[in-house]
Order: C-alpha cells, then structure tokens, then sequence
C-alpha cells in the first residue's frame, strides 16, 4: 500500500513539474516573437536615435511621412508617458505592391517605426516584422519584396546601434 501511494506521487509530482513547465515556457518573454515584433536597442539616445534614422531614411531616398511623439501627445492629455516617438515612412513602388496582393496589408503600410524608451532608459526601435505581416494578410506572392523590406528596414535601424 506505501509502495502504491509513494509511486502515485511521484507521478503526480511528475505531471506538475510537465506542467509548470509548459506554462512557464508559454509565458515566457520569448513567446514575444510569435507577435511579430521585432526590436533592436540603440546605443544612443532617444533624439539622436531619431535625428539617424531620419537621416538615413532621407538618404535612401524613402519617402518620410510623418513623426508622432506620442509622448508629447500623452502629456497635451495629461498623461505621463515615457518617450515614445513613432515614425512612419516607405517605398510606395515596394509597399504598395503588398497592398496589390491583399488590400487588407494597407493596415500595416507605410512602414511604422517606434522609437521608445523603457524603464531602464534603454531605447529601441521597435517594429512589425515583415515574415509576420506576410503571415497575417496571408501574401506568398511577394517574397523578395518582404526580403527586400527586412533588408531595408534593418538597415535603417543599424545606424542605432552603435555609438
């Protein structure tokens, strides 16, 4: 009978180890990749991080739309907000052709770039992958225009990350 009730714990001890396990790994910060995002720290700080990627975006002949400090906006509400900067920015002869393969991609064109700082105040770019933009508005048909946009993008966001 002590042999029984001791191995029916160890299994029940098993199954809550598997468990925890799975939930803790469910709940991981690494689950954050499945959302798409996608974030590269800067070694500079907030302004300077804007001036280079604006400057960047310019030298590559993208067209720059609009930049939104969504931490001067908070504060105009009365609303304490870290600094929160979000550009907007594209290609239209690139970006528009995700838009030819489902119109529903518009939502996430022109490219949106967040600039934002955490608790730490550490900055990073922050922005929507585009193999999970792809996924979401189901588009195979334009592969090498996604290659290109991640090239691109990433690219832009390099000229943060060092000093």
């Amino acid at each position: 009978m002590f042999r029984h009730i001791t191995h029916r714990l160890a299994d029940l001890s098993t199954s809550l180890l598997l468990l925890f396990l799975l939930l803790a790994a469910i709940s991981s910060p690494a689950r954050a990749r499945d959302d798409g995002i996608v974030r590269v720290k800067s070694a500079v700080p907030m302004a300077e991080a804007i001036t280079r990627i604006k400057a960047d975006i310019a030298n590559k002949g993208i067209k720059f739309f609009s930049e939104i400090d969504q931490s001067k906006l908070a504060a105009d509400a009365g609303i304490k907000l870290r600094p929160s900067t979000l550009l907007v920015f594209g290609n239209p002869p690139l970006g528009t052709r995700f838009i030819t393969s489902n119109p529903n991609a518009g939502l996430d064109w022109p490219v949106r770039l967040l600039l934002t700082q955490d608790d730490n105040g550490d900055v990073w770019a922050v922005w929507t992958g585009f193999d999970w933009i792809a996924k979401r508005h189901h588009i195979k048909d334009r592969t090498a225009q996604f290659k290109m946009a991640t090239t691109v993008v990433n690219s832009i966001t390099s000229t943060i990350t060092s000093k």
